[in-house]
């Protein structure tokens, strides 16, 4: 095992530095390249698990809103969602945020919806205590529904 090797097993934060400092040197026959096409593999899965995080909670909530918000309102009369809401725009400016700051990201944004969705509906399920089929198989949210800011969906019949 390279001595950079080992280093990456035993402080990481010191084999980053160590490694930064290789490349700003020109000493690119002195990188740990193995494990930096891993770490740089990991960041961009990181940002696609952080886009779907992202959509998990705002589905969930959307599910709520849809599905739960007129019950709860008619059983407790001061019941608004006003939390629900919160959350919405919460991470709706997330996401807005994150695609701001990666732009690439745009391309994932159907398969991020798409693989957020069956957590979502589970994590609504969970947190309503409803009946799973209370819930569509499939998310009823286009990703322009779910990063529009306007956007509420009503009660389904």
């Amino acid at each position: 095992m390279s001595p950079q090797a080992t280093l990456y097993e035993q402080d990481f934060e010191r084999w980053t530095q160590a490694q930064v400092d290789l490349l700003r040197q020109g000493r690119v026959d002195r990188l740990d390249i193995d494990h930096l096409i891993a770490e740089l593999e990991e960041m961009g899965k990181s940002s696609l698990r952080t886009l779907e995080s992202r959509f998990i909670i705002l589905i969930a909530h959307l599910l709520k809103w849809q599905f739960q918000l007129d019950t709860l309102a008619a059983q407790w009369k001061e019941f608004e969602g006003k939390s629900w809401r919160k959350t919405i725009i919460e991470q709706r400016a997330q996401l807005r945020f994150l695609i701001d700051k990666a732009p690439s990201l745009k391309s994932s944004l159907e398969l991020a919806r798409e693989e957020a969705y069956l957590p979502a509906r589970r994590l609504a399920i969970k947190e309503t205590g409803m009946p799973p089929e209370t819930f569509p198989a499939e998310c009823p949210y286009s990703v322009n529904e779910l990063l529009d800011e306007d956007f509420l969906p009503t009660e389904q019949p």
